[in-house]
């Protein structure tokens, strides 16, 4: 037989086996096809039209909840996505809110290592006046100033201002009453624009039914879709619901990866799980680990010193 030849049949056979495998299947009639619909929730099994996938409703609903069920957990427990660099000095911004803060002058967030550092001028020569430390924006004066270079950023739709506006109006801080209704408001318009924190905060408003009916159920999703963005405080929230209905397991689980963002609490908690035997030695060391590998990521000589001098103002000894 020709060589060619014996090739060509070859790719030919090739390509129909490849056509076959390609070919789908209904889930309900059997029928294949390539064009068919997906379930839109388990996105586990086609059907050819909407009769058979009513028709099948019964007999895949069970199964179809359960493999939901399981495709959540899997994005729940995911690593979260990396935290966004500080735009001056480029390490990894802390996940816990004290190691950075929000300039309303430029919108941008700056590590404390950078806030703390002394802004100099382009000779070298440090600037007595206060300074945003990225746009040399002196900085604001009265609660008055700040306000209007925060509401500016909000007409702007700057996720950070918003949230940040909304922190206002929890708190009662700036000149602004402290008003639940509007602060959860804001954390709703934060949180569609992929604000974690607002994520957390409306989690928190569920739980404390503040501006909102109370809810644990909500509360419980909204702290699930801010960890799933990074958020620490939401995510270790998730491990002591957890573990209060004794899923330990799950309860585990997000300790670990709270710890892993460098929440120093969710160790704790891993070494009580391991007292009361609920968790093994394993499982703290690798917390521990982890812990330590994120505090190494973010560590700075600038933000040492930030955390020391923070330590020395506000805790008495």
């Amino acid at each position: 037989m020709n060589t060619t030849a014996h090739l060509t049949d070859g790719m030919n056979n090739l390509q129909i086996s490849s056509s076959k495998e390609e070919m789908d299947v209904c889930a309900c009639c059997g029928k294949e096809g390539s064009d068919l619909n997906i379930c839109n929730k388990c996105k586990g099994v086609k059907y050819c039209n909407a009769a058979c996938k009513k028709k099948h409703r019964t007999k895949h609903k069970k199964k179809c909840k359960r493999r939901v069920a399981e495709l959540y957990d899997i994005e729940l427990f995911k690593q979260p996505p990396l935290p966004e660099d500080c735009p001056i000095c480029f390490l990894p911004l802390p996940l816990m809110s004290n190691g950075k803060r929000y300039y309303g002058c430029c919108g941008k967030i700056i590590c404390s290592g950078c806030e703390y550092a002394p802004v100099k001028d382009n000779f070298g020569n440090k600037i007595k006046e206060q300074k945003c430390p990225f746009c040399r924006t002196p900085a604001w004066s009265s609660d008055e100033e700040y306000n209007e270079w925060l509401l500016k950023r909000v007409e702007l739709n700057d996720t950070e201002a918003i949230y940040d506006l909304g922190i206002c109006y929890r708190d009662g801080e700036y000149g602004f009453a402290q008003d639940y209704t509007k602060a959860f408001e804001l954390f709703v318009r934060a949180g569609e624009l992929g604000s974690a924190n607002a994520y957390c905060n409306i989690g928190r408003a569920y739980y404390n039914g503040e501006g909102v009916g109370r809810d644990e159920k909500k509360a419980k999703h909204y702290y699930e879709l801010a960890a799933m963005k990074g958020n620490v405080d939401a995510r270790y929230n998730l491990g002591v619901t957890e573990e209060n209905m004794g899923n330990w397991e799950r309860a585990l689980k997000h300790y670990m990866l709270a710890a892993g963002g460098g929440y120093e609490k969710s160790l704790k908690q891993i070494q009580t799980l391991y007292t009361n035997g609920h968790a093994t030695k394993d499982d703290y060391t690798k917390a521990l680990r982890a812990y330590q590998s994120y505090l190494g990521e973010i560590k700075s000589a600038q933000r040492d010193q930030a955390a020391a001098a923070y330590n020395r103002r506000y805790i008495s000894v």
